[in-house]
């Protein structure tokens, strides 16, 4: 599975951006599919994370503003995010999972990061 995340960009603090993640391969529909993030300068973090039925798990510091869904026929996830906060300010990676079992899941595939920058 080859995974190509997009859709990041500068965005002003309360504002809204949608990620997108597509990917390639026969199976897409097979795979739990996570989003993690990754600030300057700090380890990689967990958003949320959605399995092949919709069923989705998010971290606390982004659930009620962030939601994950996917449209398997077009073998695309993707992660709306709403009232932004500076602290969003991340490098943005899509992941897939074949052995997909909740928000612990582990993922072998990964794709480029996309950033997303959130200013006052």
């Amino acid at each position: 599975v080859q995974l190509q995340a997009s859709g990041g960009g500068l965005v002003q603090a309360g504002g809204s951006l949608r990620l997108s993640c597509a990917a390639s391969g026969r199976t897409f529909s097979n795979y739990g599919m996570g989003w993690f993030r990754q600030a300057s300068g700090k380890e990689r973090e967990y958003v949320g994370t959605i399995n092949w039925g919709g069923t989705v798990y998010y971290a606390d510091s982004v659930k009620g503003r962030f939601t994950t869904s996917r449209d398997n026929a077009k073998k695309t996830v993707y992660l709306q995010m709403n009232s932004l906060k500076l602290e969003d300010t991340a490098v943005y990676y899509c992941a897939a999972s074949r052995y997909w079992y909740g928000a612990d899941s582990t993922y072998e595939y990964w794709g480029q990061g996309t950033l997303v920058t959130v200013s006052s």
